[in-house]
């Protein structure tokens, strides 16, 4: 038995130990463990770790001395007596640690707050800036390191991505590693006027859809360290249906297998959301029944709670669904997605992440060829409407490597505006703005909990595609506010002092502005 005698709060406790490598340890094996502190108790589900290794881990959430006991059928140790028959029993095995206090930057899992956002589990408040790299953790080393980098050097906070490899246009290559053991597909007959005929072809793959590729689990769960290293939340896709090597289309019981594994793998690190799918409406094999008893799985083997959704391509999952904690959504109309936000926080009253509002980039397809600019106006949009907005980037290349799903350099425009939008989000007053109607011809975000207040001490306006030289406001007579102008894309930011009563403030009469407005102390 191997483990550490300390870990921060928050951090991941890992217990292995040497046992069983014959049969199938996957299916025939098991290993749990029930961590005790003296404000939680918390029993978990191990895993089979290869080479003979099961493993445990637990996120603990308070600080101070823990115990843990850890039962299994993993180990060749025989009990045999009287009582037993000479039959092999579960073994026990015990220990202690300590949990210390959490390190700088670690603020444990994100939850939902005040109904409609988000906050860290010691409350600091938590303003979504994601981006979306389907398979960035299934690249060589060196697109990986220079995803890492790129992420390192912008704002994002939070990254979408896949367990499972993808099949899909600029997609055909093979991943560095498989996810179960066998031999995938020969790829030589792939070309880009084919790859949709090979779509969910699991016959022309031989993998063993019970014997997982530990490697590549691990893998993974590198990638999610090196997130969480960065402050960055790993929105995990559970499934998607861009896949010619058969795992969207394994049984119920295969499914099954593989959602325990991944919960048990994955689930004690911090920055961990689930996604249950990408776009779970173009899986054929899969029925609402099944995206439920997914659903179960996670709400009964993730005992932190980490955030849950599901994702869409047309129609959109019942997000008043209790197991879902907030609204992951893909835009359905051509042009409108920012502009409904205030439509999904009233219809399903969770937070509303925007993931897919379309693509900065040049390709054939409509979802990946909008301007930096209006995936900047989009942004800004959905924040100042009371939501959060998620980022994508598809500039052809040569090499068909893409940022939306290879990862690699950005080479885009808008994401260097997301820093001054994050900057400007966490100035707001309280968790997180709700929209307002200010006037029927701008976009008005004030604080969710002073929404009800006749003049509030904070207000963010944006003009979009609209160019005023000037606006007048007026809330009261006696409020003294201090107002600053906003210039989304050129990033800039200027003081234009204090006032009170009615005033007039100066527009340079061009598109992508924003006023802030604050109430002085």
């Amino acid at each position: 038995m191997q483990y550490q005698k300390k870990v921060e709060k928050w951090g991941c406790f890992e217990v292995s130990f040497n046992g069983i490598a014959e049969g199938n340890p996957f299916t025939e094996r098991y290993i749990r463990a029930t961590f005790t502190g003296t404000q939680e108790q918390v029993t978990v589900d191990g895993f089979y770790d290869g080479d003979g290794v099961y493993k445990v881990r637990f996120m603990p959430s308070f600080e101070g001395e823990y115990r843990f006991a850890v039962s299994g059928n993993f180990c060749r140790e025989d009990v045999s007596n009287e009582s037993t028959g000479g039959k092999n029993t579960a073994m026990v095995y015990e220990g202690s640690f300590t949990v210390t206090a959490p390190l700088k930057g670690n603020h444990g899992p994100v939850r939902t707050a005040n109904q409609f956002h988000f906050a860290y589990e010691d409350g600091t408040p938590y303003y979504s800036i994601g981006t979306t790299c389907y398979v960035w953790d299934l690249q060589p080393d060196d697109r990986i390191a220079q995803t890492l980098e790129s992420l390192k050097n912008s704002s994002f906070n939070k990254i979408r991505f896949c367990v499972f490899p993808k099949h899909y246009d600029y997609n055909l290559g093979e991943p560095r590693s498989y996810p179960y053991e066998g031999t995938p597909m020969d790829s030589s007959v792939l070309t880009k006027e084919n790859f949709q005929e090979y779509n969910f072809r699991a016959d022309l793959n031989d993998f063993d859809y019970t014997r997982f590729n530990p490697a590549h689990f691990r893998h993974v769960e590198w990638c999610i360290q090196q997130l969480q290293e960065l402050g960055i939340e790993a929105d995990i896709i559970m499934m998607h249906p861009y896949d010619r090597w058969g795992f969207c289309t394994m049984t119920k019981e295969q499914d099954d297998l593989y959602w325990n594994y991944a919960l048990a793998r994955f689930a004690a690190f911090r920055n961990v959301w689930w996604s249950l799918a990408n776009e779970y409406d173009l899986l054929p094999t899969k029925t609402l029944e099944d995206w439920e008893r997914y659903a179960k799985i996670i709400c009964c083997k993730d005992p932190y709670r980490h955030l849950r959704s599901i994702h869409n391509c047309r129609p959109f999952y019942d997000h008043n669904r209790s197991w879902i904690t907030h609204c992951s959504i893909q835009r359905q109309d051509l042009y409108k997605c920012a502009e409904l936000v205030a439509e999904y926080r009233e219809r399903y009253g969770k937070p509303v992440v925007l993931d897919e509002i379309c693509y900065e980039g040049n390709i054939q397809h409509g979802w990946g060829n909008i301007s930096g600019q209006e995936l900047t106006r989009r942004f800004w949009e959905c924040a100042v409407r009371g939501g959060y907005p998620g980022h994508g980037e598809t500039y052809m290349s040569p090499d068909d490597v893409l940022w939306w799903s290879h990862g690699g350099p950005l080479h885009g425009e808008s994401w260097k505006r997301f820093a001054l939008l994050h900057q400007i989000m966490s100035e707001s007053p309280g968790l997180g703005l709700a929209p307002y109607f200010n006037s029927w011809d701008d976009i008005c975000g004030v604080p969710e909990n002073e929404f009800m207040l006749p003049v509030k001490s904070y207000y963010l306006i944006y003009y979009s595609f609209m160019r005023p030289s000037f606006r007048e406001f007026h809330f009261d007579d006696e409020t003294e506010f201090e107002v600053k102008v906003i210039d989304t894309w050129m990033m800039t930011v200027e003081n234009r002092g204090t006032f009170k009563g009615k005033f007039r403030i100066d527009l340079p009469g061009k598109e992508y502005m924003a006023v802030q407005i604050r109430k002085v102390k």
